[in-house]
């Protein structure tokens, strides 16, 4: 089992809390935080943005990262939704196995 935690931006706080618990629900994320008071700034359609947004810590596996790249689309109200990951070098082994149990399909 490889733990990762990935990141995901959104609009605001009621986004985020709509995205995490579906995440959760639907177990592909363990568990999801939410960092409000992030700002942004990037160049869309060519020009520069900057704008406060909530960023989403999602703790999922390696095994589930591919449900959850096809399914955050469709949550997501971005035409681009930023979702990154990277592989948790290490941990408590109490608590990558819970992040397992809980992404296990069903």
């Amino acid at each position: 089992m490889s733990a990762l935690l990935a990141l995901c931006t959104t609009p605001d706080e009621e986004t985020a809390a709509r995205l995490a618990r579906a995440l959760v629900e639907e177990r592909l994320a363990a568990c999801v935080n939410r960092i409000a008071g992030v700002r942004s700034t990037y160049r869309w359609g060519g020009d520069i943005h900057d704008g406060a947004e909530v960023l989403l810590l999602i703790k999922t596996t390696r095994e589930r990262f591919d449900a959850l790249k096809s399914r955050l689309p469709g949550l997501h109200p971005y035409d681009t939704p930023e979702l990154i990951a990277f592989e948790a070098a290490d941990g408590l082994a109490s608590y990558l196995g819970w992040v397992a149990a809980q992404t296990a399909a069903q």
